[in-house]
């Protein structure tokens, strides 16, 4: 039985913040309180942060095919490293995941070399070609929790009709990437003067509301069960709200990139910030800001792409896109509680709550009952972030050299700890 005494408690269902004591029965949390803790083997967290482990909706690890830049085991470390407890993992991978065959392959990786827990998510079309749907019903029975061609838009709208009706009748979740394909393609910035000054190739923000409408409207044809991978455009907002009230089953993500960075970061034509969608404008940022604040847009995620030396180190128009980021998600999350935009409770409903409600898992809370999968921080600790020292094998991160708050203290995965900094 152990018992984290003097924490302070970060609970997202009761948007509470408050000093108290919890204790563990073995894999899951059984109380917790405010008053004198019961006896038992004590950890005392010194008035610093205890909340529910990230569950982190959209990792990419790159097995099969590239397992140098990520393996399961190398990720596993960075995400307990950066207190995710579960990661979702993405099936845009070498050969994607898009068989029960290849998810049973994955899924047994997991179980084997990560220190946390893992999910997978499938391709919703064979080879990500959006050609031929997956056999939905197969790889619900072999553990696939969500279908997603990632960032391959299906541009055949029959066939995502087919496949999101035949999602809705075996009760599977499918994840959208809201952008029109023909106008984002080969675009590394956001249209604008700033693309325009630096010559860039450049999408307009509208192609992502474009993208949203048609989904949405085939989301009132089907019914389907759909969560936005990304929403990056204040124009891209109202819509979404509209779905939401008309009583749609719909939900939206941002990644943590697009929260914290706008499209001047790129400077001058640095690639660890070429991620995908491009950087927005810094009205965009705020809104995104805001509408996680108001519950609009539900989750946070990292969206972890690990890029080799050799993909990035390329003229920008070139280089590949994506950051990693799953040891830098909480650091980067915290600068929004700093500058007074986002609570701590607020940041873990999108962190936790939320992508575990989702994909209906039981964690992301202080109930109990919950899974013990806990993350202990000191948000104000700080630190300058050195991406030779990230565990992740790649290290294409745009937080290199920046000045940070937060640290993990400790990690714990049903009551086994992970990672002890």
């Amino acid at each position: 039985m152990t018992i984290f005494t003097n924490a302070r408690l970060i609970d997202p269902e009761a948007q509470s913040d408050e000093i108290g004591w919890l204790r563990l029965d073995g894999d899951v949390i059984a109380e917790r309180g405010t008053g004198t803790p019961p006896e038992g083997t004590q950890i005392d967290c010194g008035g610093k942060c205890l909340a529910p482990g990230i569950v982190d909706l959209g990792v990419k690890v790159s097995e099969p095919g590239e397992r140098h830049k990520e393996s399961f085991a190398s990720a596993g470390r960075a995400a307990a490293a950066g207190g995710v407890t579960t990661m979702i993992t993405r099936p845009d991978t070498q050969s994607a995941i898009d068989t029960p065959e290849v998810l049973e392959f994955v899924q047994r990786r997991a179980a084997t070399d990560a220190a946390v827990k893992v999910k997978h998510m499938s391709a919703l079309t064979k080879g990500r070609d959006g050609r031929e749907m997956v056999e939905i019903g197969f790889l619900l029975d072999a553990g696939a929790v969500a279908f997603t061609d990632c960032d391959h838009v299906v541009s055949d709208t029959k066939v995502l009709q087919r496949a999101l009706t035949y999602a809705k009748s075996c009760g599977a979740l499918v994840i959208g990437h809201p952008q029109d394909p023909g106008l984002s393609k080969g675009a590394a910035a956001t249209s604008g003067k700033f693309a325009a000054l630096r010559g860039l190739p450049s999408v307009s923000p509208m192609a992502e509301r474009m993208g949203l409408d048609r989904d949405l409207a085939l989301i009132e044809m089907t019914g389907v069960s759909y969560h936005f991978d990304q929403i990056t455009t204040a124009r891209a907002l109202p819509a979404l709200e509209r779905a939401k009230q008309n009583g749609f089953d719909v939900t939206a993500g941002v990644s943590i990139h697009h929260l914290t960075l706008n499209e001047l970061d790129l400077g001058n034509y640095r690639t660890f910030f070429k991620v995908k969608p491009p950087l927005r404008s810094e009205d965009d940022r705020l809104a995104m800001v805001d509408a996680v604040a108001s519950g609009l847009i539900d989750v946070i995620s990292s969206m972890h792409t690990p890029q080799d030396e050799e993909s990035k180190r390329l003229p920008f128009e070139e280089a590949a896109s994506g950051a990693v980021a799953l040891e830098t998600l909480l650091p980067a999350a915290l600068r929004l509680y700093h500058a007074g935009q986002l609570s701590l409770p607020q940041l873990f409903r999108a962190m936790a709550l939320n992508p575990a409600k989702r994909l209906g898992l039981d964690s992301g809370r202080l109930a109990e009952g919950a899974p013990a999968d806990l993350v202990l921080f000191d948000p104000d600790a700080p630190l300058i972030l050195d991406r030779f020292t990230l565990r992740s094998k790649s290290k294409n991160t745009p937080f290199d050299g920046a000045r940070m708050q937060g640290k993990v203290l400790g990690t714990w995965v049903d009551g086994q700890q992970v990672f002890e900094s």
